[in-house]
């Protein structure tokens, strides 16, 4: 959705401490992520993005200057490996850190916690939605005082994007429960540290709290988990996808791809950031890509389609190994 928690920026402090930060990450990524990396694949997508003019630095106004973060694994290899470019860099994830939401309101569901039909009341101020982004979904705005379904919500967080209901499920589950999950895999720096909205209706201690940022390498891994029965559990894995695959937001990579191909993802977007990751499959390639672009969206999307295009061509030729 078009909607920031605050866009007041990365302060100038923040930026000196997450560079700290975010490269002790980088280098256990590195060192210890999930899956090794493929370089020739990796040497494939840096010749795709410097061919298409995405291999720069992009002016993000107040939030400085950003490169994209790319990262594609290739399913059909019989030990599946990454390759990316600039793929652990950290870079505000829009509303695609929703899909980090969804898998621990799941895996709480998933230990009987609660249950996707138990009740939730909708209250204010998480009711931030004025406006839906996609026009045809006939389902109303949530509004205080509602009564909701947890699956009710998980639907219209990832289908539709809804802020209103990201606000709702981050409270439920708690952001320490979902960043002890984060942690736990392995993806540290990719921590949920906001609600979408405001700075003054954030809880103690998340006022002033950094915004929340994520690497296409966490979001790749976390959706080869998801597509392998991985993620927390095989029910949990499962139940996300099936989410994931019904998303609305068709106009980012899926204009470049197939039309029989199935696209289970999550898209984000605002301001000068458009993104969009997820699980692409049809009778030839198999694969996961997780592209963040800093971008403003009339920019990116077609930049977006010619690279959809040509990574699917590329993964729809390599030979499996």
């Amino acid at each position: 959705m078009k909607i920031r928690c605050d866009h007041v920026g990365k302060q100038l402090v923040w930026k000196a401490v997450a560079l700290a930060i975010f490269s002790v990450s980088t280098v256990w990524s590195q060192e210890r992520g999930l899956l090794p990396e493929d370089e020739t694949l990796s040497r494939d997508l840096r010749a795709i993005v410097t061919n298409l003019g995405l291999d720069g630095s992009f002016d993000c106004g107040e939030d400085g200057m950003e490169q994209i973060s790319l990262a594609v694994i290739d399913l059909n290899q019989a030990h599946p490996k990454i390759g990316g470019v600039s793929m652990d860099n950290f870079i505000y994830p829009a509303s695609v850190y929703k899909m980090y939401v969804a898998a621990e309101v799941l895996r709480q569901a998933s230990l009987a916690t609660y249950s996707l039909t138990t009740p939730i009341v909708v209250r204010s101020p998480n009711d931030v939605d004025r406006s839906t982004e996609i026009r045809w979904d006939p389902r109303p705005l949530l509004r205080d005082g509602d009564t909701v379904t947890v699956g009710y919500l998980l639907d219209l967080m990832i289908t539709r994007s809804d802020n209103s209901a990201a606000n709702c499920l981050i409270d439920l589950a708690r952001r320490e429960n979902i960043n002890a999950f984060m942690h736990a895999n392995g993806w540290q720096g990719s921590e949920v540290t906001r609600k979408f909205l405001r700075r003054k209706f954030e809880d103690a201690g998340y006022d002033t709290i950094r915004g929340t940022e994520t690497c296409a390498r966490h979001a790749a891994e976390f959706l080869y988990k998801v597509q392998t029965g991985q993620l927390a559990n095989t029910w949990t894995s499962g139940q996300l996808k099936s989410y994931l695959m019904r998303q609305l937001d068709t106009t980012k990579l899926a204009t470049g791809l197939p039309s029989n191909a199935l696209f289970s993802h999550k898209t984000g977007w605002f301001s000068t950031w458009t993104h969009d990751v997820g699980i692409i499959e049809d009778n030839v390639a198999r694969y996961v890509i997780a592209c963040f672009l800093p971008l403003r969206e009339e920019v990116a999307l077609d930049k977006m389609r010619n690279l959809a295009y040509r990574i699917h061509a590329l993964l729809s030729t390599r030979p499996s190994r």
